[in-house]
């Protein structure tokens, strides 16, 4: 196992990647990604179970949009049906990443406590608008930050971790570590690919949506609507196929034209 070290501009291009390996198939990678979030929905709906369930499926369904993009790049027939194959390579390790994620992104929530008294941890949880908005009012800034800072090394160690698990059957342990040195070693390429997505992904949609606000009420309800539906059917798979660029950039090698 070895990961390649990328220059930095190759953040960027990775977005691009993902742009043109969604236009060989734009609908079968929109579809892809809409059953992905039904499903993630569906389960964590579900009392009790569900919201564990989802979390520890996510691995495994990652990996089955990664592998999608790997076939419509090399013109392999892909269907509905790769979106769930991803579970069922090393499925073992791919619902261990899952539930350690969890554990870890809540024991640094809990840490958090110690800043904020349990702020931000009751604003993520809660289902009701008006205690969010109140609880957005109290100074969230300093455990954010204290999050933000905790969770960068775990992106990093599970940004590879699930692809590298699945198609190099990497155990659990190694998985994290390889993705993690990859992500260390490349970090310049993931600060610019970071906001390559943010620009595409947050920039531009809140400028959009401040330019709809000028609009008529109904024109601008209507316009939102189409701009959730373009974020969903094409931003969100061009996102998912940018990561799978990311991976055989550095792990492995360019096969598109």
């Amino acid at each position: 196992m070895r990961a390649h070290v990328v220059a930095p501009a190759q953040g960027w291009r990775w977005l691009l990647t993902g742009w043109a390996i969604f236009r060989r198939n734009p609908p079968l990678l929109s579809m892809l990604v809409v059953i992905y979030w039904l499903t993630v929905v569906f389960l964590s709906a579900l009392p009790l179970i569900g919201p564990i369930a989802a979390v520890l499926l996510i691995p495994g369904l990652s990996v089955g949009l990664m592998q999608a993009a790997r076939h419509i790049e090399r013109g392999q027939a892909a269907g509905i049906q790769t979106l769930f194959d991803g579970l069922r390579q090393n499925t073992r390790t791919l619902l261990a990443l899952g539930g350690l994620y969890l554990l870890v992104t809540l024991c640094i929530l809990g840490l958090s406590t110690a800043i904020d008294g349990g702020g931000l941890l009751r604003y993520l949880l809660s289902s009701s608008h008006a205690e969010r908005a109140a609880l957005a009012d109290a100074n969230l800034a300093l455990p954010a930050l204290f999050v933000l800072i905790l969770m960068t090394p775990v992106a990093m160690a599970w940004w590879f971790a699930p692809v590298l698990a699945a198609w190099h059957r990497l155990s659990l342990g190694r998985a994290l570590f390889f993705s993690l040195a990859a992500c260390w070693i490349n970090w310049r390429a993931l600060l610019t690919y970071a906001a390559a997505v943010l620009l595409v992904a947050g920039v531009l949609p809140a400028v959009a949506q401040d330019l709809l606000a000028l609009l008529p009420p109904g024109v601008a309800s209507l316009l939102s609507l189409l701009l959730v539906a373009l974020m969903m059917l094409v931003v969100a798979p061009v996102i998912f196929a940018s990561i799978y660029a990311s991976y055989r950039d550095i792990f492995g090698i360019s096969e598109i034209a």
